[in-house]
């Protein structure tokens, strides 16, 4: 038996930073990172025009769940890629398979041509519990993402914190207000994308894991990961065109172009 699991790591950390970063998350709350999700996110604007043209909201959630699934090596910034599968499937709705609609879709797609089979895989993979599911069943699991997320990583066999799989339940929870026209927060228990950004922003203030501080931020702002997520995204992407929807829907722009300051 070795001593590890006795021994407390103890991290670097700017405590001015960090004191600073947590006032400014305090005084935008959710219903900042709301207003950015709503009416600033290229993404969420990708799955309304979607959502319009289908008409199916069941047909819908289904598939923006698969797409945040194969939402990984890019070759393009997300927002194209999320409106290129708006557009894509806006013409095109799936008839039979999700997965046999992305064997179509992906080898011509000019954002997402990176590591097709195994992202066709993971569509077989995740067909038969997305195709079982009703509205009624999204809609038990939109006021429940938790069990949602851990129902996602048990079929496709990873880690309840992988960045697909938490990126999925976002999305999800993107489609749901869409669909059923009303907000539910993001659970505190999922946590934030670890992604090259978010760990980046972070060593601003620690060495420690991006996803425990920023579980510890969570708590100490009661803003759940994913909203702070939405917060930290428009400063840290490269669109020039989300600075300035944020700039133009959001009453407290200027508090959130203060955190790339810090």
């Amino acid at each position: 038996m070795t001593l590890d699991r006795f021994i407390k790591i103890s991290y670097k950390e700017d405590k001015v930073k960090i004191k600073k970063l947590e006032e400014i998350l305090k005084e935008l709350g959710i219903e900042c990172a709301r207003i950015i999700e709503e009416k600033v996110d290229l993404q969420f604007s990708a799955l309304k025009n979607l959502h319009k043209n289908l008409r199916d909201n069941e047909a819908f959630i289904k598939l923006v769940t698969a797409n945040a699934l194969v939402s990984y090596q890019l070759t393009a910034t997300g927002e194209e890629w999320w409106w290129e599968f708006s557009e894509y499937f806006s013409r095109n709705p799936p008839e039979g398979s999700i997965k046999d609609a992305y064997a179509e879709f992906l080898p011509n797609s000019r954002t997402n041509r990176r590591l097709i089979q195994g992202k066709l895989k993971r569509l077989e993979r995740v067909e038969p519990f997305l195709q079982k599911l009703t509205l009624r069943d999204f809609e038990h699991y939109y006021r429940d993402m938790t069990e949602f997320r851990n129902e996602l990583a048990d079929v496709l066999g990873s880690k309840k914190t992988a960045k697909t799989i938490v990126f999925s339940v976002k999305m999800f929870g993107y489609a749901c207000r869409i669909a059923f026209r009303y907000f539910i927060p993001y659970p505190t228990e999922i946590e934030i994308p670890d992604d090259v950004r978010i760990n980046a922003y972070t060593k601003r203030f620690t060495n420690e894991p991006p996803i425990f501080f920023w579980n510890r931020i969570a708590k100490e702002t009661n803003i759940p990961p994913l909203h702070i997520d939405s917060i930290l995204w428009p400063i840290l992407g490269k669109h020039e065109a989300v600075r300035e929807r944020l700039k133009k829907h959001c009453p407290q722009a200027e508090l959130v172009f203060m955190l790339k300051k810090i």
